[in-house]
């Protein structure tokens, strides 16, 4: 079991970062029934800027996540109105129009900054190990662990005990009470589809120097989120935060030691999860 330890500290982390960005798109689906195939693009977003600004000291690194998490904040809003026009037509107009978006930006992405993984420069101390439990572990995952465990958590406040909370969970539950309150759905949809983008470059500029920046990092990301939510349940964020965890463990615990089981392990559960709810052996979602 010591040999699975620090695997599973990594399931952990990486599970935490995935529920930034997992909560962002069931925010998406369940306050704006949209379904995002672009937001693994706005996770790039964050980690190109971790690359590029991060020059390993503190002030270069809270400018990457600043900047990171703004420019994807400001890509979720422009995707709600761009979505404005196919109001009425359906999830998979959404998912067409998305992953054209994700697909151009993605090529202008490639074009800025090439076709390799970037390396992401952090603070000397934190560009360390240290021990934990008789093994050497890098204090950034730690770190990361600590600070995704304090946005998970900020978060869930927010949608709870907040007034802009309470508007996001009425939006859900009925559109036409929030327009009678004086607050426009379409508003409450664009701000949440901003902060859904804002959660995928937050989690990109802070994940970057554990998953990179390169072509390829907004695909993996966004289907590992896509399996998180749906495992979840569809607007559910405590539900994201248990299956993100359990993917992260998969991730790193089985994948390396049995690679062939790893797939299934992560598709078969997501294949169960949908026939369970279809019979309604599970919770749908839909609740943030």
């Amino acid at each position: 079991m010591d040999a699975y330890l620090i695997p599973a500290v990594d399931g952990v982390a990486y599970g935490l970062l995935l529920f930034v960005v997992a909560a962002g798109l069931t925010l998406a689906f369940g306050v704006g029934d949209v379904l995002n195939l672009a937001h693994g693009t706005l996770f790039a977003f964050g980690a190109y800027a971790a690359a590029k600004i991060s020059d390993g000291s503190w002030g270069s690194l809270a400018l990457a996540v600043l900047v990171g998490t703004a420019a994807a904040g400001l890509g979720g809003a422009l995707l709600s109105v761009l979505l404005v026009p196919l109001a009425g037509r359906g999830h998979l107009a959404q998912a067409l129009l998305t992953f054209g978006v994700a697909l151009v930006a993605g090529d202008r992405l490639t074009a800025l900054f090439g076709k390799d993984d970037l390396p992401i420069a952090v603070p000397p101390v934190l560009d360390r190990s240290m021990d934990l439990f008789g093994h050497t572990y890098p204090r950034y995952r730690l770190a990361l662990i600590l600070v995704a465990a304090l946005i998970a958590a900020g978060l869930g406040l927010i949608v709870t005990r907040s007034r802009a909370g309470n508007f996001v969970r009425a939006t859900v539950d009925d559109r036409d009470m929030v327009a009678m309150l004086g607050v426009s759905p379409m508003t409450v949809r664009t701000s949440v589809l901003a902060g859904a983008g804002a959660l995928a470059g937050l989690a990109g500029a802070l994940g970057a120097p554990i998953i990179g920046a390169g072509p390829r990092t907004g695909d993996q990301v966004l289907l590992l989120s896509l399996v998180v939510v749906v495992l979840g349940g569809m607007g559910s964020i405590a539900g994201a935060l248990v299956a993100a965890i359990a993917v992260g463990e998969i991730q790193n615990i089985i994948a390396p030691n049995w690679p062939a089981v790893a797939p299934f392990a992560l598709f078969g559960a997501m294949a169960i999860a949908l026939a369970a709810r279809a019979r309604g052996l599970l919770p749908s979602g839909r609740s943030a």
